[in-house]
């Protein structure tokens, strides 16, 4: 196993981590359908990451109501020490109104029912799921802060936030001399390329860790879905569950060329999209969930799958998204040469 630094914190995290919606769940509609995997296959499973170097775990306290954490925190009772913990608040964990959301009063809750959860006295990546438009921001990230001091939190970070709203919560953290977000979780395959327009150049310049769930897109990517149909019965898109969303023919278009790749490399499609992931610069670790130990396996040696310059071109090409503005503006009047003392530099003007 590879790792990569997490933001700028001097954290070193595997490059593949382990996702855990496939725990827990087993009569919930929607958790049941992604996995439903009991003690015993939660125990494999992390047995199998952890024994692979995988040191980065994420969860949340909304997967299958909480039992998710519970799973985990099991499995970990004599290999806490070996791993990077991080779990997420904001959506519901109860019926009442204040279960849910990024209050004070909920971020307090939230934490210390992870944290008995869990079974453990500290979060090493405490992140906000969303964002919360009814609480100031400064009312989060004050208790979050205080959670830091606290020692029930290493770090805090967030997950799907829009570039201006991470950038907002760094200012006024660093105005108050408050822990600030040192990771982002954020959507990102070949079928969603989004967050390249304005996400991923935020994160460099502040130095934000990018932690990408669904590299697959939904399992899309595996190569199990085909113009014909499912071929795995037990696939997430064979119940019916399909999310994220992807436009299915343009999604069909990639998969023919990272099928054409792996048929190259003579691996599996899905080690392939991985791959692609690792190649970004900005991307910090990818976040696989898996309900078998062999997809794990098969995920994990992504990291030793180098892909060539032709691969990465063709792979790029078949998934680029239109340049929107304003960057398109912006890169016609980018210099092509520099400026002469006194000029200006050429603009990218045909």
């Amino acid at each position: 196993m590879k790792y990569r630094l997490l933001g700028r914190t001097g954290v070193w995290v595997s490059e593949i981590s382990l996702g855990t919606m496939t725990f827990g769940g087993e009569t919930h509609p929607v958790w049941g359908s992604l996995g439903a995997l009991g003690q015993e296959d939660v125990d494999r499973l992390v047995g199998t990451a952890l024994d692979a170097g995988i040191n980065f775990i994420d969860t949340a306290d909304f997967y299958s109501d909480g039992e998710s954490e519970e799973l985990l925190g099991q499995s970990l009772k004599q290999r806490r020490q070996d791993v990077v913990l991080a779990t997420k608040l904001y959506s519901p964990t109860g019926a009442g109104p204040n279960h849910n959301g990024l209050s004070r009063l909920h971020v307090m809750r939230a934490l210390e029912h992870s944290l008995r959860r869990l079974r453990t006295d500290y979060i090493d990546l405490y992140q906000i799921h969303q964002f919360d438009h009814l609480t100031p921001i400064e009312e989060t990230l004050s208790a979050l802060d205080d959670a830091v001091r606290q020692g029930k939190v290493r770090y805090i970070g967030c997950a799907n936030l829009a570039a201006w709203q991470i950038s907002q919560a760094l200012g006024i953290s660093a105005k108050h001399n408050q822990a600030g977000f040192v990771s982002a979780q954020v959507y990102y395959s070949l079928l969603g390329r989004d967050i390249e327009r304005e996400l991923v150049p935020m994160a460099e310049a502040q130095g934000v860790g990018l932690t990408v769930w669904s590299p697959l897109a939904g399992g899309f990517l595996s190569g199990k879905v085909t113009r014909d149909g499912v071929t795995d019965a037990g696939s997430r898109h064979a119940a019916g569950y399909e999310f994220p969303p992807i436009d299915r023919e343009r999604g069909h278009d990639v998969l023919d060329v990272v099928r054409a790749v792996a048929a190259r490399h003579g691996v599996s499609p899905a080690r392939v999209s991985l791959a692609w992931l690792l190649a970004q610069r900005a991307v910090t670790s990818v976040i696989v969930g898996a309900r078998k130990a062999e997809q794990l396996v098969d995920n994990m040696a992504a990291t030793e799958l180098t892909l060539t310059e032709q691969d990465l071109a063709e792979l790029d090409a078949v998934s680029a998204l239109p340049t929107a503005y304003p960057n398109w503006i912006q890169e016609m009047f980018a210099p092509t040469r520099v400026p002469q003392q006194g000029g200006r530099a050429t603009p990218n003007v045909a």
